[in-house]
């Protein structure tokens, strides 16, 4: 028998990937929810699509009351930041409207997508069990994330809600939109541009979105990361000048202007996780090095931008 799951922000980059992926199991009934109405060229067939605002309890209990799931998956956000308002109520209180929601029901795996961003200004590699100082969570996307992730706990402790918490650090691949770093590097290399960046000196942790999307479909079958909170990333950080270098030397033309864009006063420099405990937990290891994603991902572009 099919499984049911349900996938909240079903229509963003992770969550479209993670419905093609899913889909090609064929063990699963999916249902996407969003805030808006997906496209049709979009859209997987047999995939059910609803559209509610998870910040109003009303709406979720309308469009889910005649349905049942074992899995859920949040990856609902409003991704406009600067939006303090929208950001808090998506982020926050969509997400204990959801949970609260399903704890009523008897599911076997909710997942929550947090974010690196709660560990505020700690020193990387981060590890889960830091204590972070809710005090350096200047921004309200990352106040909000932590917020949430005090609830589900709390929820896990009270009445062993089964959520798997995942902090992801930053994800690339194939079909994101051109409001990242990578694809507007990649979109600038191919059309031969000279375009301002930083001057670059910054070290993330990128990881590409078919090692993602594999994390997420063992986090529903593994029952002892229930209460569990795991960074996901591809434990490889990378300094975003050689990341833009070899983006210009694998496409062979653009031109990055490094420090013509200031560094933000706030921003640190180092930011990226120790991936050991999904490492052990989850038998983990990415099989996509910054350098084949980006070639996957390149090769998708240059088929797709005109």
């Amino acid at each position: 028998m099919k499984k049911k799951i349900l996938i909240v922000g079903g229509t963003g980059f992770i969550g479209s990937s993670l419905i093609k992926f899913l889909k090609k199991k064929k063990i699963f009934i999916i249902t996407s929810i969003s805030s808006k109405k997906t496209k049709k060229s979009l859209k997987v067939s047999k995939v059910k699509y609803l559209v509610c605002d998870i910040s109003k309890k009303r709406e979720i209990e309308k469009k889910l009351k005649a349905l049942n799931f074992e899995y859920v998956v949040n990856l609902a956000g409003y991704v406009d930041h600067k939006n303090k308002v929208k950001t808090y109520n998506s982020h926050f209180i969509g997400l204990k409207n959801i949970s609260n929601y399903f704890s009523k029901k008897n599911i076997k795996k909710f997942v929550q997508f947090g974010s690196s961003l709660e560990y505020g200004k700690s020193k990387t590699p981060h590890k889960e069990n830091i204590s972070i100082d809710k005090k350096t969570l200047k921004s309200t996307y990352s106040y909000s994330k932590y917020l949430a992730t005090k609830h589900l706990l709390s929820m896990y402790k009270r009445n062993k809600f089964p959520v798997t918490i995942f902090r992801l650090y930053l994800v690339y691949g194939p079909g994101q939109a051109m409001n990242r770093i990578i694809p507007i590097v990649i979109n600038n290399c191919l059309k031969n541009l000279s375009f301002e960046t930083s001057s670059g000196e910054q070290i993330r942790d990128f990881i590409y979105i078919d090692d993602l999307l594999k994390i997420i479909y063992k986090s529903l079958l593994i029952k002892k990361s229930s209460g569990q909170i795991y960074n996901i990333g591809s434990g490889k950080p990378i300094q975003i000048k050689k990341l833009i270098k070899m983006i210009k030397k694998r496409i062979g033309s653009g031109n990055p202007l490094f420090g013509k864009i200031p560094l933000r006063k706030d921003e640190q420099i180092k930011i990226y996780p120790s991936i050991n405990k999904i490492k052990k937990d989850f038998n983990f290891t990415n099989k996509f090095s910054i350098r084949k994603g980006l070639e996957k991902t390149i090769n998708y572009y240059k088929n797709s931008i005109k």
